[in-house]
C-alpha cells in the first residue's frame, strides 16, 4: 500500500518543516480528542446497546460505572447518578440489558464510551436471571430462614394491610375478614407497581414496625398484599428494600401477591405466604362461627366429663349393691342369736325364781314371831347400854355436881397445871355458863387450827386427856 506522504528526502529531515502545498499546521492532541469527540457524538448521538454487564461498580459520588460486552467486543460504560438512582433494579455482573445512551468519547484514555441514560433488562429471561442471582444473595445472608418466622396470632385484634387503597386486593381482605371473624384493619396506602413502589411498601412496613408496644395502632399482624399480574408488575416486591423491610419486621407478617403461581421474594422473607390476598384474610383470623362451635363443644365434653365419674360412681354403687346380701340375711343370725338369749334369759329368769322359792321355803321356819320379837329386844337392849354410855361419857355432865372444865381459848381441854400456865387467858365451863379468867402468862405459840370443812362437826375433846 503506498503511502499517503510523499517518499523524499525530507521525511527523514530532523527537524520538522512545512511541506510542498501543505498550510495546515500540525493540531494538539487535545484538539485531535475533541475532533474526536464532536464526530462520534454527532454521529452516534443515540444508540440502544444490548450486551452482558461486566465490572459493574457504584462510585462514592453515586455515579454507575460498567461495561457492556459480547463475545467479541467490550464497551464501557457510565450512569450519572441521577439516572442510576432510577433504576428499577440492581444492575449486576452478568445480567444481559439493553443500554440507551450516546456515545462520546474519554480524552483521558484515549478511549470512546457509553453515557447511558436508560438501562433495562434484555427479556424476561434476564429478569428471572436477576431475580434467582438476587434471592441467591439474600438467602446467603439468612434473610429466608425458617428458624427467623414468626408464629401468627391466632386472634388478632388489629390488622394492618399494606396495598393499594384504590384496588379490589382491599376490598376482598374487608370482605374476607367481615364473613370470618370482623377485625379492626388498618390501610397504609402505597402504591404496588412502578417507579418508587419498592420504597412505598418498605417504608409502610417499616412505619408499622416502627410503631411502639401499647400503640392503639400498632398492628398485631400485617398483610402486604397486590393482584396478580406479570413479572414486570410484581417486581417491586423483589426490591431488596422491601425485603429486608418485611424479613427485619418484629410484627408477624403475611405476603400476598399475585396470584398463586405468583411467587416474589416477599414471600420468602414473610412469615408466612399466602396464595391470593383473599387466602391471607383466612390465614389472619378463624371463622368466629366455628370458635362458636367448638366453645360449645368444649363445654358439653367438660360437662361430660364432670358428670361422667358421677355416672360412673353410680353405676359402681349399684352394681355394688346388687351383690350385697338382703337386710334379712343380714339380721338372720343375729335374730337367732336374740332369740337364744331370750331363751335362756327365759330359764334364768325361771331358774332364779325357783331358787328363791326354795330359799324362801327354808328359811320360813327362821320367821316365826317370836323369833322375831327376841331379835328385836336384844337390839333395844344394846340400844340402851349405848345411850347410858354416851351419857356418862359426856364431859359436862359432871359440872352439875359442883366440876368445873378449863379450856383456853380454842376451846381444846386444858388437863394439867404446865399446859394451863402457857395461856393467857383461860375459860371455865360452869354448869350455868362460861368464866373467862386471865392468868397473866405469855400465850404460848399454838398451831394454826385448820378450819372445818363445811358440814363436818367439831371434834370433841377428850374428858380423859
Amino acid at each position: 500500500m503506498a503511502s499517503e506522504f510523499p517518499d523524499d528526502d525530507d521525511n527523514a529531515g530532523l527537524v520538522a518543516k512545512g511541506r510542498t502545498g501543505d498550510n495546515a499546521e500540525p493540531l494538539t492532541i487535545s484538539e485531535i480528542s475533541q475532533a474526536l469527540k464532536r464526530t462520534v457524538e454527532d454521529r452516534f448521538g443515540f444508540v440502544r446497546l444490548r450486551g452482558e454487564l461486566s465490572g459493574v461498580k457504584r462510585a462514592a459520588s453515586g455515579h454507575l460505572y460498567c461495561a457492556l460486552k459480547d463475545e467479541k467486543a467490550v464497551l464501557d460504560g457510565v450512569m450519572w447518578r441521577g439516572q442510576a438512582d432510577r433504576l428499577p433494579f440492581r444492575p449486576e455482573d452478568g445480567l444481559e440489558v439493553v443500554a440507551s445512551g450516546k456515545l462520546t468519547t474519554y480524552p483521558g484514555r484515549s478511549k470512546y464510551q457509553i453515557v447511558i441514560e436508560r438501562m433495562e433488562l434484555a427479556g424476561e429471561g434476564a429478569l428471572l436471571a436477576l431475580l434467582e442471582k438476587t434471592r441467591a444473595r439474600l438467602q446467603a445472608e439468612g434473610l429466608f430462614a425458617a428458624e427467623r418466622k414468626q408464629p401468627l396470632p391466632f386472634l388478632p385484634r388489629t390488622i394492618g394491610v399494606v396495598t393499594s387503597p384504590t384496588g379490589a386486593v382491599i376490598r376482598d381482605i374487608l370482605h374476607r375478614l367481615a364473613d370470618r371473624f370482623p377485625s379492626r384493619v388498618i390501610v397504609w396506602p402505597v402504591l404496588v407497581q412502578g417507579q418508587g413502589a419498592a420504597e412505598q411498601v418498605a417504608g409502610a412496613v417499616r412505619g408499622f414496625s416502627a410503631l411502639p408496644e401499647g400503640h392503639p395502632d400498632r398492628p398485631d399482624l400485617v398483610i402486604v398484599a397486590r393482584g396478580g399480574g406479570s413479572i414486570e408488575d410484581l417486581w417491586s416486591f423483589n426490591e431488596e428494600v422491601v425485603v429486608r423491610a418485611i424479613a427485619d419486621c418484629p410484627i408477624p407478617t403475611i405476603s400476598a401477591v399475585g396470584h398463586e403461581t405468583d411467587t416474589t421474594l416477599a414471600d420468602y422473607a414473610a412469615d408466612r405466604r399466602a396464595p391470593t390476598p383473599t387466602a391471607a384474610a383466612e390465614m389472619a383470623v378463624p371463622v368466629r362461627a366455628e370458635l362458636a362451635a367448638t366453645l360449645k363443644d368444649f363445654a358439653a365434653r367438660k360437662e361430660r366429663a364432670i358428670l361422667r365419674p358421677v355416672q360412673l360412681g353410680r353405676e359402681r354403687l349399684e352394681a355394688r349393691a346388687e351383690r350385697l346380701p338382703s337386710p334379712e340375711t343380714l339380721l338372720q343370725p343375729q335374730a337367732q342369736r336374740l332369740d337364744e338369749l331370750a331363751e335362756k334369759l327365759r330359764r334364768g329368769l325361771t331358774d332364779s325364781v325357783a331358787r328363791g322359792r326354795e330359799r324362801l321355803q327354808s328359811d320360813r321356819a327362821r320367821l316365826n314371831a317370836p323369833l322375831l320379837r327376841s331379835r328385836i329386844d336384844q337390839a333395844q337392849q344394846r340400844l340402851s347400854a349405848v345411850a347410858r354410855l354416851m351419857v356418862s361419857l359426856d364431859p359436862d355432865n359432871v359440872l352439875k355436881r359442883g366440876y368445873v372444865r378449863v379450856t383456853g381459848p380454842d376451846g381444846r381441854t386444858l388437863t394439867d397445871k404446865a399446859a394451863a400456865a402457857k395461856e393467857a387467858a383461860l375459860m371455865l365451863k360452869f354448869r350455868d355458863g362460861d368464866l373467862a379468867v386471865a392468868t397473866g402468862g405469855a400465850p404460848a405459840p399454838r398451831p394454826a387450827r385448820t378450819a372445818p370443812k363445811k358440814g363436818t362437826p367439831p371434834k370433841q375433846d377428850d374428858l380423859f386427856g
